[in-house]
């Protein structure tokens, strides 16, 4: 035997032991991850937010509601808030995934339904100036629920 398998021998053994020493720590953990929410923080601009609520109980419903029957998304909500400042938000939308791998290629999966709801590149940039003059988005944060064993 050379040296050279001697070594990939060893690096072999080395990665299933950690293998194995992983699975079994997380089989010992309280918990289980479970799905991932994206939360956007908006904040309406002054006489907007019934103008914005129209657009999320039409077009944006319409897109979500198609996703969550692509298979694409879990669930979405919408959640009204007090904000504390000027700079808080009065609005936060949620979007819930599987997991964190049902977010790759998350624009591939939603052209499709883009595509019905907007049309081309040019239709969408000029929905989206047309969202910026109801709203801001102040943040976004994704989050991922802890499953308690």
């Amino acid at each position: 035997m050379t040296i050279k398998n001697r070594a990939l021998g060893a690096l072999a053994a080395t990665f299933a032991l950690v293998s194995l020493t992983g699975a079994a720590v997380a089989a010992d953990r309280p918990y289980a991850e479970g799905p991932v929410t994206v939360v956007s923080s908006i904040r309406t601009l002054p006489g907007m937010q019934d103008t914005y609520l129209k657009y999320l109980a039409t077009t944006y419903k319409t897109n979500m509601e198609a996703a969550k029957k692509a298979g694409i998304i879990l669930d979405y909500s919408v959640y009204e808030a007090t904000p504390r400042s000027a700079d808080d938000p009065d609005l936060y939308l949620t979007v819930t995934y599987k997991n964190m791998a049902a977010m790759d290629g998350l624009d591939e999966k939603m052209e499709p339904i883009m595509q019905s709801s907007f049309g081309d590149d040019a239709a969408r940039s000029t929905a989206a100036i047309d969202r910026e003059k109801m709203r801001r988005q102040v943040g976004q944060e994704t989050i991922r629920e802890v499953v308690l064993k």
